[in-house]
């Protein structure tokens, strides 16, 4: 009886023993389905720690400022709450964005020479993160590296960089991250020369707050109704995008109140500089709080902008990212023709070149129009704008060339500043302008934020001073059109003499491009 017992107990102690390992082995079973959960949903990359060819870059955030969560079964698929602003581990809020169909063109290091960084690093808030995705930006550029934390801590920025290197993404989103939406207020405004750069520009700041929940974005420009304007600011906005002359006008109406605007900035502040809006400029900023924040972008400064810099910056930070004037993805050519010559040039131009939209250059509002009514006689589809157009027209023709309605469009230097058409590859000048500073900005139409794109230039006698001159501002080179003989060798070039040098010509506009 008593080796029964003492059997039995063995039994029995065997019979614990197996339930327990057995029950440790299912909470390791559990463990272990929970971490293999984990590590599909939560991402590898932790906020301000991300790596680049292999290699992990400083953070912007200490670990374990933000403990890593694991999703319950019912929160898959659903992004986690986030009071702070930031990005949380675990988060899949990327899933649900649209994002738009990836650029797979070509790029040059005027965008891409980055120091690796992504908009993440700088603590944006998710919704402003969402739409910066959502319009195709991928990662920030070298100006857009330079700015956004500079911009985000107050403090004033002289900026200079070439056209279309990313420059209003380099405002606007620390802008648009400032913005208090508890206060209903006009906060921040953005200056602009142009009244289809205001429109882009405001466009553009829409479509990037578009998940912040409710920002408000006017733009005001003078062509349009006073009316609507003041009917509008009764209203709250919080950002004001405006040409000087228009947004003065409402300032002085005391309609647009911005003594509590704390961020102005100065889009092709050169321009806005220049004689024509300098008077505007001061009498808007004697409006504005002390202590505001002003951010000047522009591609060249001139001596205007040092004085203003130092009569109303506070200890700037100067950002300068011109090693060179031209866009790198910009190839640039001249063919010497006669004035009689330049609408056969064009044709066949248009019928050996591939065009995805074009923008011809002319110098007053009559050849303009002229201009494009030959193009339309060609047979080639054509829109005009200019100046002296309406408003209402002047809109119409913008946003249809925008969308894409239209290969080709002649303008005068109206179209010059910063207008940002990512399918214009070529530009043409039609008539040579008559300085730098003016062909800088309109060969940059092209080429944009890094892509490749083709300058051509017309060039009558009259021009190749011009083009001399220019070629020495911008230590640029300007190269002779491609040609060919009529039996298909190559021509040889009538060498012209100039008191300036000796340069080789191509004679004919029939045999331009091999």
């Amino acid at each position: 009886m008593l080796k029964q017992k003492v059997t039995s107990c063995r039994i029995l102690i065997l019979l614990q023993r197996g339930v327990q390992q057995a029950r440790e082995g299912k909470k390791q079973l559990i463990h272990a389905e929970t971490m293999a959960t984990a590590r599909t949903q939560i991402p590898t990359s932790v906020m301000g720690v991300a790596k680049q060819n292999g290699q992990a870059r400083s953070a912007a955030l200490q670990l374990g400022s933000q403990p890593a969560t694991v999703l319950s079964s019912s929160q898959k698929g659903s992004s986690i709450p986030d009071t702070s602003g930031g990005i949380r581990f675990g988060d899949d809020w990327k899933k649900s964005l649209q994002l738009p169909q990836k650029d797979m063109r070509v790029k040059t290091s005027d965008v891409t020479a980055t120091k690796g960084n992504e908009f993440e690093d700088y603590c944006l808030k998710r919704e402003l993160l969402m739409g910066i995705f959502e319009m195709g930006w991928e990662k920030p550029s070298p100006i857009q590296e330079e700015s956004i934390p500079i911009a985000l801590s107050g403090r004033d920025i002289l900026a200079r960089a070439k056209n279309g290197t990313g420059k209003s993404g380099a405002y606007l989103i620390p802008l648009l991250e400032r913005i208090d939406l508890k206060k209903d207020h006009i906060q921040a405004i953005v200056m602009v020369p142009t009244r289809e750069l205001a429109l882009q520009m405001s466009q553009i700041c829409i479509n990037m707050s578009r998940h912040m929940g409710g920002v408000k974005v006017m733009a005001t420009t003078g062509g349009t109704n006073l009316k609507d304007d003041i009917l509008r600011l009764d209203e709250t906005v919080h950002v004001v995008i405006a040409t000087p002359g228009r947004l003065l006008d409402l300032m002085k109406k005391g309609v647009a109140k911005a003594d509590k605007v704390h961020m102005m900035v100065m889009d092709e502040a050169d321009k806005l500089l220049s004689q024509d809006f300098v008077t505007l400029i001061e009498e808007i900023i004697g409006f504005l709080d002390k202590n505001r924040q002003i951010l000047l972008y522009s591609a060249t400064f001139p001596t205007t902008v040092q004085k203003f810099m130092s009569k109303h910056l506070k200890k700037p930070y100067e950002i300068n990212l011109m090693d060179e004037l031209t866009l790198k993805g910009i190839t640039q050519y001249y063919a010497y023709v006669t004035e009689r010559q330049k609408v056969h040039c064009l044709n066949t131009l248009f019928s050996r070149l591939q065009i995805n939209q074009s923008i011809i250059f002319c110098n007053s509002t009559q050849r303009v129009e002229l201009l494009a009514k030959k193009i339309t006689q060609l047979g080639y589809s054509c829109f005009y704008i200019h100046a002296k157009m309406m408003q209402e027209y002047r809109n119409r023709v913008f946003h249809d060339f925008r969308n894409g309605l239209c290969r080709n469009l002649v303008c005068t230097d109206l179209f010059t500043r910063g207008i940002d058409i990512q399918a214009v590859n070529v530009v043409i000048n039609f008539d040579f302008p008559k300085n730098a500073e003016t062909y800088l900005h309109r060969i940059g139409r092209s080429g944009r934020y890094g892509h490749l794109g083709l300058a051509i230039n017309l060039i009558t006698s009259d021009d190749r001073f011009n083009l001399k001159a220019i070629e020495d501002q911008l230590v640029t080179d300007i190269k002779p059109i491609p040609g060919r003989g009529r039996e298909g060798g190559c021509t040889k070039c009538i060498l012209i003499d100039s008191p300036l040098e000796k340069r080789w010509m191509v004679p004919g506009i029939l045999h331009i491009f091999c």
